[in-house]
C-alpha cells in the first residue's frame, strides 16, 4: 500500500520538475496584466470621489490621495462574492441618481457638503441597495486608510519588530 503512494509522489515530482523549466522560461512581468479593469467603466473615478468625502484630505493625505479607491475596488472585485459585487455597481450608480435628485448635478460635480448629504441620505434610505453601498464602502475606506503605509508609519508610528533584544546591558 505504502509502494503505491510512494511510486504516485515520486511521479508527480518527476512530472513538477519537467514542466516547471519551461513554465518558468515563458513567465515575464509583461505578460501578466498591469492594470485590472475596475468592475464598471469610469467607476473608479467616482469611487475616488466617494471615498475622499468619507475621508477627506487636511492636515494628512486624504484616501483618494493615498489610492483607497483602488484598493476598496480591488478587494470588492476580488474578495467578495456576486451579490457584493452587484450591489457595488448599483450602488456607484444610485450615488450620481441620488445627486441628480438632491443637487441637480452628477456626484463629481457637486460639492464637498453636497457630497455629504448625498451620502448621509444614502445611508438613511429605506433602499437597500443605498444602504449596503455605503457600509461595503465606507467600512473598506477606513480599513484601507488605516492600513495605509502613510497612516501606519507617519500616525501610528507602527514598529515592524517592536521590543529589540539588548544583550549587554548593565544592571543597576
Amino acid at each position: 500500500m505504502k509502494r503505491r503512494s510512494a511510486i504516485k509522489n515520486l511521479s508527480m515530482a518527476v512530472g513538477v520538475a519537467i514542466s516547471w523549466p519551461s513554465w518558468a522560461q515563458a513567465w515575464t512581468p509583461e505578460s501578466l496584466p498591469q492594470t485590472v479593469q475596475p468592475i464598471l467603466s469610469g467607476s473608479l473615478d467616482l469611487l475616488g470621489e466617494v471615498v475622499e468625502t468619507i475621508i477627506p484630505e487636511s492636515s494628512t493625505p486624504g484616501a483618494k490621495s493615498l489610492k483607497v479607491h483602488v484598493l476598496v475596488d480591488r478587494m470588492i472585485r476580488d474578495c467578495y462574492g456576486p451579490e457584493a459585487q452587484q450591489t457595488y455597481a448599483q450602488g456607484l450608480n444610485l450615488c450620481n441618481d441620488f445627486s441628480e435628485k438632491m443637487n441637480q448635478k452628477p456626484f463629481s460635480q457637486a460639492s464637498k457638503t453636497e457630497r455629504e448629504k448625498v451620502l448621509k441620505e444614502m445611508s438613511v434610505s429605506e433602499n437597500p441597495v443605498a444602504k449596503g453601498f455605503i457600509t461595503l464602502v465606507k467600512n473598506l475606506t477606513i480599513r484601507g486608510y488605516m492600513n495605509s503605509e502613510y497612516v501606519m508609519t507617519n500616525i501610528l508610528h507602527f514598529n515592524m519588530a517592536p521590543g529589540y533584544y539588548h544583550g549587554c546591558v548593565p544592571v543597576k
